[in-house]
C-alpha cells in the first residue's frame, strides 16, 4: 500500500485510462480486465495482378474525411519457393474507413499499364515503406507526409505533400541499426516536441536471439539518436515481429502497441515456413516503458487461414468509424490480415473497439473499489466512460490525500450512476460542479458493481 504522502500528479484536463496501473493506488475486488476487438467485415481484399497473397505491412492514416490506406503489394508462389514480380506500395482511400477503393493514380507502370494504384515502385524501400502525417507545427508543407522505408540495413526518409507523390528527402540512409525487414514506423511525438521511430532487431535472451523493439528519437527526422530497446514490465521474451506503437489520439499521453508476437516452432498445417501469429496489446507513458499484457488482443479464431504464418498482424494506426447500429456513437476500428501465404491473395478485416474501451476496470455484482494515488486536475465536472448491467452501477467519492472523504463528495452523496455511456457527468446531491476542488490534491474511490470502468476525464462544463 502506498503512503497517503505520496507525490501528486497533476492530469489537468486528460482522459485517463484504465489502460495501465500509473494512477491506482488500490484495487478492492476490481481487476483490470482486456476487452478483446469484436470482427467486422473485410474491407479490402488484395486481388489486383500487382498485389497478391503476401500484402503487408499496412498503415492507416485519416485526414480531412479521408481514410488512407498504404501497403506492400506482393506475391508468393509456395510450390517455386519464391516472390513473383517486385514490391511496390499501393495506395486505398475511403469515405468511411469501411468501403475502400483504389484509384488509378497513373504513376507507376506494372506490366506496361499505368492504371494502377501504385505509389512507389523501388526495392527495398517498398517492402515496408511506412508513412505518417507529420504533426510538426514547424513542418514544410512539402514535408506534410513523412515516411521510412528501406532493407535489412538501411532505413531511408521519405516526403511528400499529399500522400501521393513521393520523394527522397536525402539520398543517404537516416538509421542504419536494426533489423529492419519488418515494418518501420515513425511519428511527431507532440509529448517530447520531437519524431520518434520504433524499430526491429534481435536481441539475445538468455543464449537465445530473439526479435524485440528499438526505438530512437530525433529533432529533423535525418539525425537520430542511439536505439535502445523497449522495456516491459514482468514480461517473457517473446518474438515480437511488429510494434504499431502510436499515440493514442483521445489520450496523447498513452503510446499504445499492438505488436505481433511470433511463435515460430508452432506449425499445424505443415508450410515450408514454419510460425503462428497473434497480437498482444501494451501501453506506456514515457514512449520507452510499457506494460505488455501476455493474453492476446486478437486471437487467430477459427479461421484456418489465420493460423498461418504471418497472418493476424493489425495495421498501424487507429482511426474511427461507424458502428452501424443507429444511435449508437462512433467505434474505433483495427485492421487485421488474414490470408497470407493461401491462395491467390490476401484481405484486410476491420475489428471494432469500444472508445478507450481495450482495458477497463471491472467488479462483479457483489462490487469493488478501485483508489487513485494523488492528483490535482483542470476543470469543474467530472466524467467517466463507463458500462453497467441493468442492475448493476457506480459511485464516485472524492477523498484527501490521506484517504479523508471529502464533505459533500462521499459515496452516500454521489447520485446514482448506471447505463452505458463515453462521458457519463457525475453529480453529488444533484451537483456536479468541482470548482472548489480544481487544483487541490485528491483521490477518486470509485466503487463498481457488475461494472467496466474504461476512462475519466476531468473538465470544464
Amino acid at each position: 500500500m502506498t503512503s497517503p504522502h505520496d507525490e501528486v500528479t497533476h492530469i489537468g484536463d486528460r482522459r485517463e485510462l484504465m489502460a495501465d496501473d500509473s494512477l491506482i493506488d488500490r484495487l478492492d475486488d476490481v481487476a483490470l480486465t482486456l476487452h478483446r476487438p469484436t470482427p467486422k467485415e473485410v474491407v479490402l481484399v488484395h486481388d489486383r495482378p500487382w498485389e497478391g497473397n503476401v500484402c503487408f505491412y499496412h498503415t492507416v492514416l485519416y485526414d480531412n474525411g479521408k481514410y488512407q490506406m498504404y501497403y506492400r503489394g506482393a506475391h508468393y508462389d509456395d510450390i517455386g519457393d519464391r516472390s513473383i514480380g517486385s514490391q511496390v506500395v499501393c495506395y486505398a482511400e475511403s469515405d468511411d474507413g469501411i468501403s475502400w477503393n483504389k484509384p488509378d493514380l497513373g504513376l507507376f507502370s506494372f506490366d506496361g499499364d499505368t492504371n494502377n494504384n501504385i505509389i512507389w515502385d523501388v526495392e527495398p524501400e517498398s517492402h515496408n515503406f511506412s508513412p505518417f502525417i507529420d504533426a510538426n507545427p514547424n513542418c514544410p508543407s512539402e514535408q506534410r507526409y513523412k515516411a521510412l522505408g528501406g532493407g535489412r540495413k538501411r532505413l531511408h526518409a521519405f516526403q511528400s505533400s499529399d500522400g501521393i507523390h513521393w520523394s527522397l528527402i536525402q539520398k543517404d540512409p537516416v538509421i542504419t541499426e536494426g533489423a529492419f525487414d519488418s515494418q518501420n514506423l515513425a511519428f511527431w511525438d507532440t509529448n517530447t516536441q520531437q519524431y520518434r521511430s520504433y524499430f526491429r532487431d534481435f536481441k539475445i535472451h538468455d543464449g537465445v536471439r530473439v526479435r524485440d523493439i528499438m526505438t530512437s528519437t530525433s529533432d529533423d527526422f535525418l539525425n537520430w539518436s542511439t536505439p535502445e530497446w523497449l522495456e516491459y514490465s514482468g514480461a517473457p521474451a517473446e518474438h515480437l515481429y511488429t510494434n504499431q506503437v502510436t499515440p493514442y489520439f483521445r489520450a496523447p499521453h498513452f503510446y499504445l502497441g499492438f505488436p505481433k508476437r511470433f511463435v515460430p516452432e508452432r506449425n499445424p498445417f505443415g508450410h515450408e515456413h514454419k510460425g503462428v501469429s497473434d497480437v498482444v496489446f501494451m501501453c506506456g507513458r514515457d514512449g520507452v516503458h510499457f506494460h505488455r499484457w501476455g493474453e492476446a488482443l486478437i486471437r487467430p479464431g477459427l479461421q484456418e487461414e489465420r493460423w498461418e504464418n504471418r497472418n493476424n498482424f493489425v495495421a498501424h494506426g487507429i482511426v474511427e468509424s461507424s458502428s452501424g447500429i443507429p444511435g449508437t456513437p462512433d467505434e474505433l476500428a483495427l485492421y487485421s490480415m488474414e490470408g497470407y501465404y493461401r491462395g491467390e491473395s490476401c484481405q484486410m478485416r476491420r475489428y471494432a473497439v469500444r472508445p478507450d474501451g481495450f482495458v477497463s476496470a471491472r467488479a462483479g455484482l457483489s462490487g469493488g473499489d478501485l483508489t487513485t494515488t494523488p492528483i490535482s486536475f483542470s476543470g469543474n465536472r467530472l466524467s467517466l466512460n463507463m458500462s453497467t448491467s441493468a442492475a448493476g452501477k457506480l459511485s464516485v467519492e472524492i477523498q484527501s490525500p490521506h484517504r479523508k472523504p471529502l464533505e459533500g463528495f462521499t459515496i452516500a452523496d454521489c447520485d446514482d450512476i448506471y447505463g452505458d455511456d463515453l462521458e457519463k457527468e457525475i453529480t453529488w446531491n444533484g451537483s456536479g460542479d468541482l470548482s472548489v476542488l480544481s487544483g487541490t490534491p485528491v483521490r477518486l474511490r470509485i466503487r463498481l458493481s457488475d461494472a467496466d470502468l474504461y476512462a475519466y476525464r476531468f473538465f470544464d462544463a
